[in-house]
């Protein structure tokens, strides 16, 4: 391990306090982590168990098609966070899964498709190491800035990488809002539960070039709904 051979970065602002406080629980199990040569490496092993009796808090997750609170929320901004590290590394990527819809946190700093989400078992970020020597992981929060970045030492030796600025197009605008009566709610009360996104498909190109002539091109593709925005509306007396 003798230099610097990949960073990520990635932008949450406007995240919510709990998410905040997530990314940076999520981020501390990586740091000063080692991902030994050959190995492939698993963002849900590494991260280990996400949920209150580990110190997460409930924040805004997607599950089962609706966005939700759930313990971890904010975790994806550091899958999203390593994936772009690795891609700046020229690391081949075994898994990735873009997220249902179009998240505003990893569009702050970059163009739709550049993100990563898991949910443990089944979906996952994995990697391989194929440099010449174990690779050292080391995180770090700009809290001024709310900028997360993962950095990746090791031993270079000598690939060159090409990513593609990522395309967007079928673009489709999120369908209108809905409204639920709730009769735990009182009169009156309007409670926002989802929130709307523009749809969208999403590509960009990533090429690998090694020193021995060897040539990757790999494509990453996202299919983003068009998401609406739910309220529950208060009935109760």
């Amino acid at each position: 391990i003798e230099e610097l051979i990949g960073e990520g970065k990635s932008d949450y602002t406007h995240s919510i306090p709990e998410r905040v406080h997530n990314i940076i629980l999520a981020a501390s199990k990586f740091d000063g982590v080692l991902i030994p040569k050959n190995k492939i490496f698993s963002f849900n092993e590494a991260v280990g168990d996400i949920s209150s009796l580990t110190g997460y808090k409930p924040a805004y997750i997607i599950k089962g098609g609706k966005t939700v609170l759930g313990d971890g929320g904010g975790v994806c901004q550091v899958s999203t966070t390593l994936f772009r590290a690795a891609l700046n590394t020229g690391l081949p990527i075994i898994e990735r899964h873009p997220h249902a819809y179009r998240v505003s946190y990893y569009e702050n700093d970059a163009k739709p498709g550049l993100d990563a989400t898991v949910f443990s078992p089944m979906v996952d970020l994995k990697i391989k190491n194929d440099t010449p020597a174990y690779i050292l992981i080391q995180t770090e929060i700009d809290h001024k800035n709310n900028l997360l970045f993962f950095r990746f030492y090791g031993k270079k030796d000598g690939r060159q990488v090409e990513i593609s600025t990522p395309l967007l197009w079928d673009v489709q605008p999120p369908p209108a809002a809905i409204y639920q009566d709730d009769p735990t709610l009182k009169k009156g009360i309007v409670k926002q539960v989802d929130f709307q996104a523009w749809g969208g498909k999403s590509s960009f190109s990533y090429k690998v070039i090694y020193p021995d002539g060897k040539i990757v091109d790999d494509k990453f593709y996202s299919n983003y709904k068009p998401w609406q925005a739910v309220f529950l509306v208060g009935i109760a007396d």
